[in-house]
């Protein structure tokens, strides 16, 4: 079809969707109701999460907070552990070498 009727050029579609969406931003960002609306519901949300917390705490629970806190020190110990395990492992190593060593510097007990 040609321009003027049904599909014309979708680029010039695209570029006025674009411009409506950056008005109605623009005009959503400089309009003071949006603004306090904003304020308000970020602010009921941060009180949302205290509360949560509060009184998940009351109930002797873990938080979400908590509970990353206890994951990152169990990958803290669990690593620590792992280079203990090669540690021991090398020592292990290094005996059974001492061992093979000695064994073969001393003479044979046959009689």
């Amino acid at each position: 079809m040609d321009e003027s009727g049904g599909e014309g050029n979708p680029d010039r579609h695209a570029g006025r969707s674009e411009s409506a969406l950056g008005e109605l931003a623009q005009f959503l960002l400089d309009n003071p109701w949006t603004h306090q609306a904003l304020h308000v519901a970020f602010g009921a949300r941060e009180r949302a999460s205290q509360a949560g917390q509060s009184a998940i705490r009351n109930l002797n629970l873990p938080t979400g907070t908590d509970v990353e806190r206890l994951g990152r020190r169990l990958r803290a110990v669990s690593e620590r552990l792992e280079a203990v395990e090669d540690s021991l492992d090398q020592l292990n190593r290094e005996v059974a070498a001492l061992r093979r060593e000695r064994g073969a510097n001393q003479p044979s007990s046959q009689g």
